[in-house]
């Protein structure tokens, strides 16, 4: 099980006071100290976090893969094209949203993923699909060629909050009129969706990542899919480097996922 660690939220703390620290940079070297197997970023269409520059430098510094999260939109793809990560994960984009609410609609963006593939392909880009785990987006992402996709677990990771802690707020008051039991079923079913999706996915010959949402309370279940061979994490391990240190904060997850 690989570990792709998220660094945006380096990249927002520094953004908060518009200055030059910390800079997402630095973690390069502390990463290099653990088991992690991959840096992952988001250039986002508004820059909210991550830039142009952090991206160009992390590229070229990172001894470890670089995997660009980004939207389907052409002139993000040419700039993805011109960076050469070793891979793109196309994701949906909304500017008003906090983080990203949901998988992208392979179906209903086709045509234009399918010109996004091609173009980072032909730039020795591999492309992996974030998506909903739900059986006709993958045999899309499938049939679109994607070497990839990467299964969302924000409602997971939601239903497990919402069990699990007292907290009644946006997202999670959604489930808030839902008895112990009730959310318990919903948990129960869609881990049993995150299972097959993936085990659909390898027998279609993709490669199955998942990530949003997880955490060191909810992590295991997750990890403990064989058809997935990557994590991708950020929120958790960059909220939890404040107290422990970023290094600690990845391996602790690393000896949770392993």
């Amino acid at each position: 099980m690989r570990l792709g660690v998220n660094i945006d939220h380096i990249a927002t703390l520094r953004n908060a006071r518009q200055i030059n620290e910390p800079d997402p940079l630095f973690a390069l070297e502390i990463l290099k100290e653990t088991q992690a197997e991959q840096v992952t970023i988001h250039l986002r269409e508004d820059r909210r976090h991550i830039t142009d520059f952090d991206a160009k430098r992390i590229i070229e510094n990172s001894f470890l893969p670089v995997n660009i999260e980004c939207s389907i939109n052409p002139e993000i793809i040419e700039i993805i094209c011109e960076l050469k990560p070793h891979r793109a994960t196309l994701v949906p984009e909304r500017r008003e949203e906090v983080t990203t609410e949901g998988g992208l609609d392979v179906i209903k963006f086709e045509d234009k993923i399918k010109k996004a593939i091609e173009k980072l392909n032909k730039n020795n880009i591999e492309v992996s699909l974030f998506i909903d785990p739900d059986f006709e987006q993958i045999k899309k992402s499938a049939a679109l060629k994607a070497q990839m996709i990467e299964l969302h677990t924000g409602k997971y990771a939601n239903l497990h909050l919402a069990l699990n802690t007292n907290i009644n707020k946006t997202p999670f008051k959604v489930f808030e009129n839902y008895d112990k039991s009730t959310l318990k079923k919903m948990l129960e079913d869609e881990l049993i969706l995150i299972k097959d999706g993936a085990k659909l996915a390898n027998e279609l010959n993709l490669e199955v990542a998942a990530g949003h949402g997880l955490n060191y309370q909810n992590v295991k279940e997750i990890a403990s899919i064989k058809e997935i061979s990557e994590l991708n994490i950020g929120h958790s391990i960059i909220a939890n480097s404040i107290f422990i240190g970023l290094k600690e904060a990845v391996e602790r997850m690393i000896r949770l996922i392993n």
